[in-house]
Formats: C-alpha cells, structure tokens, sequence
C-alpha cells in the first residue's frame, strides 16, 4: 500500500514522483476517476479504429541462427518492419519468468522503500534509479500510465546498489541477454556489409547498455490514458521482454493503423533504433511504437537498450556511401543526440531530424 492516501486536491506529481508512490500507489488508493494530469490528449490515445489485425509483425525461429536464410529474415525485418520477434533465442525461459516476478516483487514494495531509488535527474551514467514520465510544460504536465525503474548495466555502474528485489535477476539476464544482442548486431551490421563487432565499432554500438523494468498498473479507464505514448527508441537495437498481459503495438504499413505486438510465451521483441537507422542511412528503419494498458491486469514489460558510447560519433557507415549514395545524416556526437531527444521526447520519427543534414 502506499505511504500515504491521496486527496483530490494533493499534487499529484508530489504524489506520484517525489514521494515514489507511483501510479500504482494511485491505484491502490481505490482510484474510481483518472486524474486531469493523466488523462491524454485525444491525438495521443490509441482508438480502436486504428487497430489492424490484418497486419502483424514477423517472428523469427533463431534455432538455426547462423543459417543464411535466418540471418536474410533478420535484415529483411530491420529493413521493413524495424520491429520483429524471436524464438529459441537461447535464453532460459526461467530466466524471462524470474525477471519478471523479479519486477512484480520491487514495484509492490511499499514507497518508503522505493523512494530510495528515486532521483530528480536523468542522466545516461546513472547505476539505477525509478522514473516516470510526465510531459508538457511545467504547469502542464501530463503522466503515462506507468512505473520505471532503470539498471545501468556497464563497468561504470555498481550493481550493489540495484534493488535487491531485481538485483541478481537483472544480472542473469544481462549474463545470458548480452551475447544475444551483439550476435544480432553483427547479423545485422552484415547486411550492410560491415565487418564484425570489433574493438573499433563495440564502443559505437554496444558502448553502454541499460535494463528497464516497466510497471503498467491496472487502469479504470484505459480509453482515456496511454502507458507509453508513440515513440521510437534512441538505441542501437532494443530487446523487449514483455509479459502475457498484451498491450505493445507498432507502428503499421499502411500510415496511421497500428499493429498488436501478440506476447509469445518465451519470446523477445526486437526494435531498431534510431541510432542504427542513422548508421545504415535509412537502410534500417526504426518504428514508433507505443503502450496501451488495461483495465483489471498489471503488465510487466522489460527493454534492454544497447546503446553507443556517449563519446561516440554516430553517421551513416562509410560502405553506405561508397557507391555514391547521399547522406541522409550528418555525424554528430552521441551525448548531444541523447540531450536533445530526452528534452523533446516523445518526438516519434522527428526524432531523427537532429542528425537529418
């Protein structure tokens, strides 16, 4: 239960924030009305009009992983989609399923524990720390429906000061998930005929890694809210655990019709970044994509983040271009890229127009 009741007149992102009872800490208040401060704007909500179940994303079986036709599927799902599903990845499915309960244990905790892990900024150094997204201007400021909380997962950052609640499940994750990511990497980075990850492009691609755990808490009326509003993701690639709750959709073929990410007991989803969009000059599509919640189940959904270095020049590879092919980007300097986008976000594909020449 949270550590203190919130009145209709309370500030609620006193409330929500800074005393870490989170939107679930809302929820558990018996919540029957959803605040002015969550309630989107209509262009924001996701209407079932612009459903289409027609469409879906593919789903690539990586049992035979280093066969040719497996790696074809991969680039042609990064080059269309920006957004597809794997199987019999490798990692053990008690592995997937610990993580998530590992989520489940942390954000049920009451706030006075959880607020020790609370932090007024947000910087990509940072070993942990819970979030929330409030967006508009100061006075303006509308939350999505959901609870983060953010491991810093490289040599810098100091795992004991994790949650014990998440502590060793995050670390064997990362154990089992970080080989998996560079593999697809280097899949990927073949079809642009790039050589293999080497001790010149890990600090580009894989230069520091992130494990989120998001907490959707149930919502008296999903219709009028949104977990996580449309965006693309500024990383390299992103791999998504997500529980059997539902509610992930991408962004469609066919303009403003959005596609229902269906959890595969076992699976990961798999996203390109804006990062590597900008690396394969467009070859590489990142897609947005955003959250519904629901209305009588919690979702626990768990992004990993490869991203490059902050010291890391990113622009598109020199074998994009060596045919005469224009550049769609200029090279800029990774950390100026990540202020830029956390100071629009979410900005979907105008994301990109920082690097855009």
């Amino acid at each position: 239960m949270p550590s203190s009741k919130f009145e209709p007149n309370d500030d609620i992102l006193d409330f929500v924030i800074k005393k870490a009872n989170g939107l679930k800490g809302l929820v558990d208040t018996s919540l029957e009305n959803i605040p002015n401060q969550c309630i989107q704007p209509k262009e924001q909500r996701l209407k079932k009009s612009q459903i289409d179940n027609q469409e879906s994303i593919p789903t690539i079986d990586l049992s035979y992983f280093d066969d040719l036709s497996v790696e074809k599927s991969i680039q042609e799902a990064a080059s269309k989609w920006g957004f597809f599903q794997i199987i019999n990845h490798g990692i053990p499915i008690e592995v997937l399923d610990d993580l998530k309960e590992a989520g489940h244990k942390f954000f049920e905790l009451p706030a006075e524990e959880k607020v020790k892990y609370n932090k007024e900024s947000y910087s990509a150094g940072e070993s942990v720390l819970m979030f929330w997204s409030a967006i508009g201007e100061k006075d303006e400021k509308i939350l999505e429906w959901r609870d983060g909380i953010r491991h810093g997962c490289n040599p810098q950052n100091d795992s004991n000061l994790w949650p014990p609640q998440t502590r060793n499940q995050v670390l064997e994750y990362q154990k089992w998930a970080t080989p998996l990511a560079k593999k697809l990497l280097e899949v990927l980075l073949k079809g642009l005929n790039v050589n293999e990850i080497d001790e010149s492009l890990e600090p580009l691609l894989m230069g520091t890694m992130a494990i989120n755990i998001n907490y959707y808490p149930p919502c008296p009326n999903p219709s009028i809210t949104i977990g996580f509003r449309r965006h693309c993701d500024m990383s390299c690639i992103t791999l998504l655990l997500q529980d059997d709750t539902g509610g992930l959709y991408v962004q469609g073929t066919k303009g403003d019709n959005w596609i229902h990410v269906n959890p595969i007991k076992g699976a990961l989803a798999v996203n390109i970044g804006n990062s590597l969009q900008i690396m394969s000059n467009d070859r590489y599509k990142s897609i947005e994509h955003c959250v519904a919640v629901d209305s009588s189940r919690a979702r626990i959904s768990v992004p990993l983040f490869v991203n490059p270095s902050p010291d890391s020049i990113i622009g598109p590879f020199p074998q994009m271009l060596k045919d005469g092919e224009k550049s769609v980007y200029k090279h800029v300097l990774f950390s100026d890229y990540w202020d830029d986008y956390f100071s629009k976000r979410p900005s979907g594909k105008a994301s990109l127009d920082f690097a855009k020449i």
